[in-house]
């Protein structure tokens, strides 16, 4: 299918970010189990990151498995790791065929050994492509996140390496995980929930963002078009007025 004629090339989002919601919702409606969801989310997961590609997305960051996820069912977090492990080795040709690369923000040391090798493996083995990068959220939360990082810049400073008025945002960006990556510009979230869930805090500051009541199993390229459409419409302020900027509001 090609490219939709509505997109303007040159207003693409740099960065699209997705909370891939509504799985278990998916599966419960058609009384399937929740895994059953999940499988059929990764078939979604495959056809937005090559339509990602196609379309010249420079970042698509996907909510894969949150840090509160872990308290879910142990059956249903047992699926999830061999769901993701099946994923990296399917894919890891595809990848690299496509000069796709894989990165990962969270705490990737909280996932089961041969998950955490599997990923490591894979993000060495494409870290030298150049095209798409496909950051997966494993294990994240943005609120551990922040923490981290202000640890870590206190850290800096109780050892002299840094002083309290060489502190500033550009500097606490590049302690986080998502450091060297733009913002994301369009944050999509499946599902019909209102909420960011936990999900890039600080660098949503000046996201757009765009809800649809489609579940994650259903959401087409077409959906995903029509969110970048949707994007594309918006006036993107940044503070200032519409007029300053050439616009109408």
């Amino acid at each position: 299918m090609s490219i939709s004629l509505e997109l303007d090339k040159k207003k693409l989002p740099q960065h699209i970010a997705i909370i891939m919601d509504g799985n278990g919702r998916w599966a419960q409606s058609r009384g399937l189990m929740r895994l059953m969801g999940h499988k059929a989310g990764v078939k979604t997961v495959q056809r937005i990151v090559r339509a990602a590609r196609e379309i010249g997305i420079s970042v698509l960051t996907l909510y894969a498995f949150s840090s509160e996820n872990w308290k879910r069912p142990a059956n249903e977090v047992s699926g999830l790791m061999s769901l993701l492990k099946s994923y990296l080795e399917s894919e890891l040709a595809s990848m690299q065929e496509n000069n796709i690369r894989l990165r990962c923000i969270g705490r990737k040391e909280k996932l089961p050994a041969e998950i955490r090798e599997t990923l490591i493996a894979s993000m060495d083995r494409t870290a030298a492509n150049s095209g798409l990068v496909l950051n997966l959220a494993l294990s994240y939360g943005s609120r551990d996140e922040i923490v981290s990082a202000a640890r870590e810049m206190a850290r800096l400073c109780a050892a002299g390496k840094l002083r309290p008025e060489d502190i500033t945002e550009e500097a606490f960006s590049g302690l986080l995980y998502t450091a060297g990556l733009p913002d994301p510009d369009l944050i999509i979230r499946t599902g019909g929930e209102f909420r960011l869930s936990n999900f890039l805090l600080w660098q949503a500051s000046y996201a757009e963002i765009f809800i649809t009541e489609t579940h994650w199993p259903d959401f087409t390229r077409e959906d995903f078009i029509a969110a970048i459409t949707t994007f594309q419409k918006r006036q993107r302020r940044f503070g200032r007025t519409g007029d300053q900027i050439g616009g109408n509001n």
